[in-house]
């Protein structure tokens, strides 16, 4: 890849400027592509300079990825761009110690471009050159235990001890910035407040009714989420997998997720009664803020939920400093469509199934939620659950997509002509847009919407950053990628798919390390399994057979032997390759298992490259989920420079 020579480039943007760039304490000379920090000069590669300098001839103002392309770039192609340009931003963070997800220089907008958010100030070259000089303290001031010497201080040393005081200030307001991450053009904005939710716990001695302790508190952090999402940040804990001898502490809680407070409570429930105790504790000296006890009816469950956001939103409110509250509307709509209680006791029930991520589980959501909606044919949320479902039934290929895609959209639709703010009906949507019909715009928009309404749901974020990584839009990817992260810290699928974002994005190592830590606390979890793929792309063929041994001892999977083919197959051996690929076929119909996402990836694996077109063009027939991650897959790249690898890009509009 090279970069132009900077005659295509306009005069006030590039090499062209005769000014040095100043920002905290760092210079940019676009003459001579040098950057200094505090003077001294920070090695980086001209590439990443470039774009730093373009970003600061620009600053305040967004740059979009097609003006990066058009004056940095020449006429190469689309994937090498995206490649070098994500690389370039991140090799500029590391070096300005910046973050994507808090900038302090460089802010992400994604799909779009970036902006320098930070002051600029433009300066003379020999000026620059003076400050960077080791004589930045002058001699009347090294003399200064000389009176007589000292007293005589010639106009040129003046302005040089001026210059020096400049110096000296802007450094601590560098300084500062980076301390406090503030951001320049938003210093007025209060800190957030996070509050984690832990799981309620269920006193009732039955665990059947797991269901409704679990779904209270998702629904409780739901509508703390909607209360004041600039200031308040709400942290559920999903996983459900707290060790309950050892529970985590709040002070523990604090340190580990940045949390100020801590929401937790429990259930107990007989027949159509149920008792709902709540505490709230400050995790810097474990005080307890707020408690109380609820004893209600079933048939007021929504109301309830809703009355406890608002009681913890009016203890945390001093802190919030809102000038507005929402909760006062949320309750009067709540009130007056909230579903009967069977309706609703259904719904919980489905989005308990649902979370469990299994087949079994799938098809109880569905009968559960349909079962809700007979219940009670208005029930919006009900519609959205079955949508969720229908999709990722489909994408898990528990059926071809032809048979619950258009069940998921219709529900998907229903649900939104009831209540056109539901956040999960649109991700479902943006869902059905991205693995269905390939349509990247219809997706971005829905998800988009989604976070829109509630900044705080963490699957909105998830998906999105998938469907952001599958266009090779790396850094937004990871970006949100980890917010789903920071509001689900304890999910092994939000952890998983950041992982599979990293090895998508090349970042092996990266990746290993994020797959390893979900397989120590779940060694069956499948998401996690792609470690394998990424020890192979490293060329770690043994770490890879052993996880797929670790693998095989969690889990009886079919899968297992499929992935040992592709292993086997890059390594060269290939009759192992070729056994573990018949084994797996002879299972795989055993037990009814659709083979050709693993067929895929094992023919490509073992140099069958014409097969593995064959299935592809197969799958791009029957609108498969699995073209998702055809311009991203490293597996993928021995196919890449075929024409038909190329036509199918170019079908899912994901063409170089």
């Amino acid at each position: 890849m090279s970069l132009t020579s900077g005659g295509s480039c306009p005069p006030s943007a590039l090499v062209t400027m005769g000014n040095i760039f100043r920002f905290g304490p760092y210079e940019s000379n676009p003459r001579s592509r040098e950057l200094y920090k505090h003077g001294a000069k920070l090695k980086i590669r001209p590439q990443p300079l470039q774009v730093l300098n373009l970003l600061l001839s620009r600053a305040g103002d967004v740059v979009t990825r097609e003006e990066f392309r058009s004056q940095l770039w020449s006429n190469d192609t689309f994937v090498d761009f995206e490649h070098s340009l994500n690389t370039s931003i991140r090799e500029l963070r590391a070096a300005l110690d910046d973050s994507a997800t808090e900038p302090l220089y460089i802010e992400t907008l994604p799909r779009i471009g970036y902006r320098f958010i930070a002051p600029v100030e433009q300066i003379k070259p020999e000026l620059a050159a003076i400050s960077r000089t080791p004589a930045v303290v002058p001699p009347a001031l090294a003399n200064a235990e000389n009176p007589a010497s000292a007293s005589v201080v010639r106009p040129r040393s003046r302005w040089v001890v001026a210059l020096a005081l400049v110096v000296v200030l802007e450094f601590a307001f560098g300084v500062y910035l980076a301390r406090f991450r503030v951001n320049p053009r938003s210093t007025a904005m209060p800190p957030k407040v996070m509050l984690f939710v832990l799981p309620f716990e269920n006193l009732t001695g039955d665990a059947a009714q797991d269901y409704f302790s679990v779904g209270l508190s998702e629904e409780i952090v739901t509508a703390l989420g909607r209360v004041d999402p600039p200031r308040l940040g709400v942290v559920a804990d999903s996983s459900k997998s707290q060790d309950k001898q050892h529970p985590l502490r709040a002070d523990q809680i604090g340190r580990q997720f940045g949390a100020d407070y801590v929401l937790q409570g429990s259930v107990q429930r007989e027949s159509s009664r149920f008792r709902v105790t709540t505490q709230l504790i400050r995790t810097q000296n474990h005080a307890e803020v707020w408690s109380r006890q609820y004893d209600r009816d079933s048939g007021t469950v929504l109301i309830l939920e809703d009355e406890i956001a608002e009681e913890v939103a009016d203890e945390i409110e001093p802190l919030v400093n809102s000038d507005s509250k929402s909760s006062s509307s949320t309750r009067s709509v709540l009130a007056s469509t909230a579903p009967p209680y069977q309706a609703h006791d259904l719904y919980l029930k489905g989005r308990y199934s649902l979370n469990k991520r299994t087949a079994e589980g799938f098809h109880q959501a569905a009968n559960y939620f349909q079962q809700a909606i007979s219940s009670d044919p208005n029930y919006s949320q009900a519609y959205a659950g079955l949508a969720e479902t229908y999709v990722l039934m489909s994408s898990w290929h528990l059926a071809p997509q032809k048979d619950y895609i258009p069940k998921a959209r219709s529900a998907a639709l229903k649900a939104l002509q009831l209540d056109e703010k539901l956040p999960e009906a649109h991700t479902s949507l943006a869902l059905i847009a991205e693995n269905y019909d390939y349509d990247w715009d219809t997706a971005e928009k829905e998800y988009r919407r989604a976070i829109e309404l509630d900044p705080n749901y963490p699957t909105a974020r998830q998906w999105h950053a998938e469907c952001l990584a599958y266009q090779g839009l790396f850094d937004e990817a990871l970006a949100e990628s980890e917010r789903a992260r920071q509001l689900d810290p304890l999910s092994l699928i939000v952890s998983a798919d950041h992982g599979a974002i990293l090895y998508y994005a090349r970042q092996n190592d990266r990746a290993i390390e994020q797959f390893r830590n979900v397989l120590d606390i779940e060694p069956g979890f499948r998401r996690a399994h792609m470690i394998i793929y990424a020890y192979v792309q490293t060329g770690r063929y043994a770490e890879a057979l052993a996880d797929i041994a670790n693998w095989r001892r969690a889990e009886d999977a079919p899968e297992t032997w499929a992935a040992e083919a592709f292993v086997y197959g890059r390594w060269g051996r290939h009759a192992e390759a070729r056994r573990n690929l018949t084994k797996f076929q002879q299972l795989a119909l055993r037990k009814g298992l659709d083979p050709t996402p693993w067929l895929i990836l094992a023919y490509a694996g073992m140099g069958r490259n014409d097969d593995a077109l064959s299935l592809l063009e197969k799958t791009h027939a029957e609108h498969s989920n699995l073209l998702t991650i055809l311009k991203v897959e490293p597996a993928f790249d021995p196919l890449r420079d075929d024409p038909r690898f190329q036509s199918l890009l170019k079908s899912i509009g994901l063409s170089q």
